[in-house]
């Protein structure tokens, strides 16, 4: 990046701005609508945001048919017995009652990547006991090691050095539930035109995060 005269920072051409994860109201615990996502994507300087809504992709491939001013990309969140994995740039569903295997190779059959987020998150359904395995057998794409949401910066250094050891690219997302959230963490990389230029492209990403509370889950009465 560039820094003007008055040390705003500019992005050098062709490179775009992404967040990998966040969650609209579809996904059920989020309270951030289609119309407040695409406002404060655009007060963040996003050029692309990864709408992963948990088990489902209907909001997603809405935003993507609609002219946001943000770039859409369509991704679900998957809760597996295992832990939860996202697809991203995925055509269709993926049910989420199927075992880890089957689920990665949906998200494969589909030509999507493989994303693992937050992976030794304790709080949250993560992989990080089957995760190693995982990039063993090259069924892995990109691991987030840069989540927002989590306070304990060594559980994202932990996701940074299980990616350093199987050469994966690192993803990073707000894992946004409401509208402050959105942009808290995010990629500037080269632009893409879809998921075989996008894994690439991550190999020149930087990183820009921050720790970013939020508003709770629902919870049931």
């Amino acid at each position: 990046m560039t820094q003007p005269r008055d040390g705003t920072p500019v992005m050098r051409r062709g490179r775009v701005r992404v967040d990998c994860h966040l969650h609209t109201v579809a996904s059920g615990d989020s309270v951030l609508t289609l119309e407040e996502l695409a406002d404060r994507a655009k007060q963040a300087g996003l050029d692309a945001v990864c709408v992963t809504d948990h088990n489902v992709t209907h909001a997603a491939a809405a935003a993507a048919q609609r002219d946001l001013g943000v770039r859409i990309i369509i991704g679900e969140e998957i809760r597996t017995p295992d832990g939860d994995v996202i697809g991203l740039f995925l055509t269709e569903r993926i049910p989420y009652v199927l075992p880890l295997a089957e689920v990665i190779g949906r998200i494969r059959a589909q030509g999507a990547l493989v994303y693992v987020p937050h992976p030794f998150d304790q709080v949250r359904s993560s992989l990080g006991r089957v995760l190693p395995g995982l990039c063993a057998a090259g069924a892995v794409d990109v691991i987030e090691v840069f989540n927002a949401k989590i306070a304990d910066q060594a559980l994202n250094a932990r996701a940074a050095a299980l990616a350093d050891e199987f050469a994966l690219p690192g993803g990073a997302g707000s894992d946004a539930h409401d509208a402050p959230g959105v942009g808290a963490a995010y990629l500037e990389m080269p632009d893409f035109d879809g998921p075989a230029s996008f894994l690439s492209a991550l190999g020149r990403a930087t990183i820009t995060g921050e720790y970013r509370d939020y508003a709770p889950r629902f919870t049931a009465s």
